[in-house]
């Protein structure tokens, strides 16, 4: 579902829930986060998300891992870790058992990985199959990471590469290069865990991961909740290998046009940012990384504490005082 329908759809559920009825409920539907985040007492909040969606990729084991690996995201883009997580699944009925195996062997071994608990999930029948996970997490009440903390003079950093939306499109359509899949996968299936340990260790003002509404759409989202206007460059801006090459032979989903259509409106571009790399930053993710605003006194720190690590990270991008965005 686009951005635009999504929140139509939710809007006469807010008045439900509101947050002066639930004073536990520290993110709901009002704040409209990454995930839902439920105070238990002083130490710990439960963190609780879900995802599914149909394959990105053929093969079945990767499929399950990058969908185990993308509904897990949302926890980590909290601040939390992986505790707990049920499986959702709907397969359509002549699916061999052999690739449902497999596709459940990835989630589950992505989920131990985490270091958390696979205990169950549901079922049905299903005309394409889809898989993912409801994943519960932990995390100090205190230490909450939210997209609405960003403040002027924060440095943004990205902790993945952009690309795989449009790989995968390309994958679909027979024309992607295998080399270009097989990076596309490893980024798909690579955990934010670490990158999301590493930065409570510095103390970040806001944070978010970028997946189905683009870099574009949750940099939007950042900007409008923390009151700032975000500032991208385009030259450090990374890119997998190959997703320029499609972008140039217009190879984008359908849900660039969505996200475009929903965000344009709040984005600037500069005249030296072509239409096709304009489309690129519209383009959908899955299991993205995470756009993080680091103050300025923590750069340093967080650098280092990522290059010891062999933490991935590209300094991308700045906040400024105003709204929306900037690319330049």
């Amino acid at each position: 579902m686009g951005p635009e329908a999504l929140a139509q759809v939710l809007r006469p559920l807010q008045n439900l829930f509101r947050a002066e009825q639930y004073p536990n409920l520290l993110v709901g539907l009002e704040v409209s986060d990454d995930a839902a985040v439920y105070r238990i007492n002083d130490e710990v909040a439960v963190i609780q998300t879900l995802d599914f969606f149909p394959p990105v990729v053929d093969d079945p084991y990767d499929y399950g891992a990058i969908a185990a690996a993308n509904a897990m995201s949302d926890v980590y883009a909290m601040g939390g870790e992986v505790v707990l997580a049920l499986n959702i699944c709907g397969f359509p009925p002549d699916l061999p058992a052999g690739v449902i195996a497999e596709i459940l062997r990835g989630g589950a071994e992505k989920v131990a990985e985490a270091g958390g608990v696979l205990a169950g999930g549901h079922t049905l029948d299903d005309q394409e199959p889809k898989y993912g996970l409801t994943v519960m997490g932990l995390v100090h009440p205190d230490r909450v990471l939210t997209k609405g903390g960003a403040r002027p003079g924060d440095v943004l950093v990205l902790t993945k590469p952009l690309g795989v939306g449009i790989i995968t499109t390309a994958l679909k359509g027979e024309v992607a290069d295998p080399a270009h899949v097989a990076a596309a996968v490893e980024s798909m299936k690579r955990l934010n865990r670490r990158a999301a340990r590493l930065i409570q260790r510095v103390g970040v003002h806001g944070c978010t991961d970028i997946t189905g509404f683009a870099l574009l759409g949750h940099g939007q989202e950042m900007a409008e909740k923390s009151g700032v206007r975000l500032r991208f460059h385009m030259e450090r801006l990374p890119f997998l290998e190959g997703a320029r090459q499609y972008a140039e032979d217009w190879l984008f989903p359908g849900g660039t046009c969505r996200n475009k259509d929903c965000y344009e409106r709040w984005v600037d571009f500069a005249p030296s940012v072509s239409e096709e790399m304009q489309m690129l930053l519209f383009t959908p993710e899955t299991s993205g990384g995470l756009l993080v605003a680091v103050p300025p006194e923590g750069l340093e720190t967080l650098t280092a504490l990522f290059a010891d690590e062999g933490q991935h990270y590209w300094i991308v991008g700045e906040v400024v005082e105003g709204k929306g965005i900037e690319v330049i």
